[in-house]
């Protein structure tokens, strides 16, 4: 049966522009404005505090993991000593891949390993809502490996970097993401998952979303009452079981279209659309635009500037 975290993942294509070692010494603080960036950070050595929106910060340690996947701004900064507030450091670059934070002539107190990815999927957005908004997972060494291995392709110039990136970055969001899923994981697909019963339905709406599902047939499915089944649904995954399947069939729609793979009557069959007018009547309904529109836009267009 398919793997709903492995397809999301798939779909999101992301790729990495750069990644860096980040040294630290003294009191600093950095920020980030642009919220286009997706990033993750891997603590070498000392410690970070992470204030991300209105949350309350988070101490980062040596060998904790973090992982900012949708638009966010925030800030890192020295634990101690403490930057006045208002006050932030401008990062130095000193050779490709290397940045010093802070006064260089201090010891150094913290050293990270920093990336910044993107998605190359033109519903990125909508996708990312399913996930997490921020990641830390602490002392998983298989995280670390695999942050190391993604800098170091990205820093290099060999053959099929490009492809190797996306592999990579693909096997480094499944881990992240299903490291920080079950029941504590905010609603979405990955609380999804970590339910016994919603798993079932989850997986089996993911390996045939062509099939005119029901809500009875999905509670089925996951051994609950019809009732009980919608409202656990809503509860963990955070949206209705029919709007998440609408969603889902619009997500692989607007892939395949980009791709090219198929005509309209072919790409609505394949997702349980009786005819082009009918899949051509849902797609311009919860897209904005009709299919063949968003098809000749999205292959014109850079990925940047292609509609969501």
């Amino acid at each position: 049966m398919s793997d709903p975290l492995t397809q999301l993942v798939t779909l999101l294509r992301p790729g990495a522009p750069y990644a860096k070692i980040a040294t630290a010494s003294g009191a600093w603080r950095v920020r980030r404005e642009e919220d286009s960036i997706v990033l993750y950070s891997l603590i070498l050595e000392g410690r970070a505090l992470l204030e991300v929106d209105e949350r309350a910060p988070i101490l980062l340690e040596e060998g904790d993991f973090v992982l900012i996947p949708a638009a966010r701004r925030f800030t890192l900064s020295s634990p101690d000593p403490v930057l006045p507030l208002g006050q932030f450091t401008e990062p130095v670059i000193l050779a490709p891949g290397q940045v010093q934070i802070g006064d260089p002539d201090l010891p150094v107190t913290t050293q990270q390993l920093v990336g910044h990815c993107t998605f190359g999927a033109r519903d990125a957005a909508l996708l990312l809502t399913l996930l997490p908004d921020l990641v830390v997972i602490r002392g998983e060494a298989r995280l670390g490996t695999l942050i190391r291995l993604v800098a170091d392709e990205a820093r290099a110039a060999r053959p099929g970097r490009e492809v190797v990136l996306e592999r990579l970055l693909e096997v480094l969001l499944i881990e992240a993401f299903r490291a920080s899923g079950g029941i504590s994981a905010p609603p979405g697909l990955l609380r999804g998952l970590g339910d016994p019963h919603l798993s079932i339905a989850l997986r089996a709406l993911h390996a045939d979303p062509a099939r005119p599902w029901t809500v009875a047939e999905l509670a089925r499915a996951a051994g609950l009452s019809r009732s009980a089944f919608f409202a656990r649904f809503e509860r963990e995954v955070g949206s209705a079981p029919m709007a998440y399947l609408t969603g889902w069939r619009m997500s692989l729609a607007k892939d395949r279209l980009r791709r090219g793979e198929g005509s309209l009557a072919e790409i609505g069959a394949a997702l349980g659309y009786g005819s082009a007018s009918a899949f051509n009547t849902a797609f311009a309904r919860e897209v904005g635009k009709p299919p063949g529109q968003y098809a000749s836009w999205a292959t014109q267009l850079a990925p940047e500037e292609a509609p969501a």
